[in-house]
């Protein structure tokens, strides 16, 4: 990995932490996100010559509070100074803030950053897609695909959130249990794009946003440890363990992705996934079901089948039908048209995805498995459209080289049968 990779990553997987203490210190979204982005330009000069500190969240939070501080200094010498009588009595403000630095807990802090972000006061998806700016540094390009929206309209979303935190004078301490109830929901959507982000990376992108898999996983053993009998905070667990399980078998060697019935299963993380099999298994206790609890679900399926063969299609189409009423969402109908392919036929799941096609037109994996289920009906010419309509909206280069891996692979496959 180059220097300027490992530097990327670090960064990335600091962020929470970091922004968390910051915004503590100044209490003051902008003046945070100020103070890393300035520790960040540091250390992309400092840290390919000196080499990496040993702790990169630590010195990014000190470099970036006495930037800031550096900065607010600079300005105080064009302030007018206030009586003297009332500047004898002020405390040592940096040296308070180094100390509470030394003894600051980093899991708190990034705890009460993600309940700022989701403050009840702002709109569930403002919520949302502030946290994933402020506490993950998600772009808004990367924002605004994750829901399905336009950047400038993320853009507005994102500023507006900030305004309002601002204008809104959010206590900077952690809430108590009443509050944390109450935003559990959109922290909860929060982590849980976070780990979708960081998963549907591929190529160079896995090693930059690998860690966010890791953050997220953090972020829900934490809220678990606050809600340790909230049957949801359970199979959103589950469902983010046995997804990362999956890790290492994800990808080839030359970086592209691998089908999950393709996968070798040797190579998933047992471990992981029995940890998240049993959070699974205690939430079911509960009898309140929930839509991460159903999606855990799904995905417990597909873990617990030896191989793909095995795999309980006709359980997954009716878990899906059941996340349908629950979360009702094209993506949904879209994920268990797979699940109706494999139990009912391509034809089927053609029906069932056709109603989507206006709202998700400019979706990439709508088109993909469109033409996937026209290619496995014997409908080849309108198969080969859908693919390049799909080619035509890869986010990224490793996502058109699979759909033309995919059709050369099922080409072959349908010559070699006919021969």
């Amino acid at each position: 990995m180059t220097d300027l990779g490992w530097i990327e990553g670090a960064i990335t997987a600091a962020r929470p932490q970091a922004m968390a203490a910051l915004l503590r210190y100044f209490r003051d979204m902008d003046a945070a996100e100020e103070a890393f982005q300035d520790a960040c330009l540091r250390a992309l000069k400092s840290w390919p010559k000196n080499g990496p500190p040993r702790d990169p969240t630590a010195w990014l939070i000190m470099v970036g509070r006495n930037a800031a501080i550096d900065s607010i200094r600079k300005t105080s010498r064009n302030t007018v100074l206030p009586p003297e009588e009332l500047l004898s009595d002020l405390e040592d403000a940096e040296a308070e803030a180094a100390e509470r630095l030394d003894g600051s807990h980093y899991r708190d802090d990034v705890l009460r950053l993600l309940f700022i972000c989701c403050h009840p006061d702002l709109p569930a998806t403002q919520q949302i897609a502030l946290a994933l700016r402020i506490v993950s540094g998600l772009s808004v390009k990367e924002i605004a695909r994750a829901f399905v929206v336009g950047e400038a309209a993320m853009e507005q979303r994102i500023t507006r959130a900030k305004a309002r935190i601002g204008a809104g004078d959010a206590p900077f301490e952690a809430p108590g249990p009443v509050e944390r109830a109450e935003r559990f929901a959109a922290v909860a959507a929060m982590i849980y794009l976070v780990f979708n982000e960081g998963y549907s990376a591929s190529g160079k992108a896995v090693e930059a946003r690998g860690g966010l898999c890791d953050e997220a996983i953090r972020l829900a053993r934490l809220l678990l440890r606050l809600f340790p009998a909230e049957p949801e905070m359970m199979g959103l667990t589950a469902l983010l363990l046995i997804q990362h399980a999956r890790s290492e078998a994800r990808f080839a060697a030359d970086g592209q992705a691998i089908l999950l019935e393709d996968q070798d299963r040797s190579l998933w993380n047992r471990t992981m996934i029995g940890e998240g099999l049993a959070l699974i298994d205690k939430a079911m206790l509960k009898r309140d079901p929930g839509p991460y609890q159903v999606q855990s679900a799904i995905a417990a399926l597909h873990a617990r089948a030896e191989t793909a063969a095995d795999t309980d299609w006709a359980g997954i189409d009716a878990l899906y039908a059941t996340l349908e009423i629950m979360q009702p969402s094209p993506v949904v109908t879209l994920n268990r048209a797979v699940a109706t392919a494999k139990v009912r036929g391509p034809e089927a799941a053609l029906a069932m995805i056709e109603p989507l096609g206006a709202r998700l037109e400019g979706y990439f994996h709508y088109h993909g498995a469109r033409g996937a289920f026209l290619l496995q009906a014997g409908r080849r010419a309108e198969a080969r459209q859908a693919f390049d309509r799909a080619i035509s909206l890869a986010n990224t280069a490793a996502e058109a080289t699979n759909i033309r891996q995919y059709l050369d692979r099922v080409t072959a496959e349908a010559e070699s049968s006919s021969s």
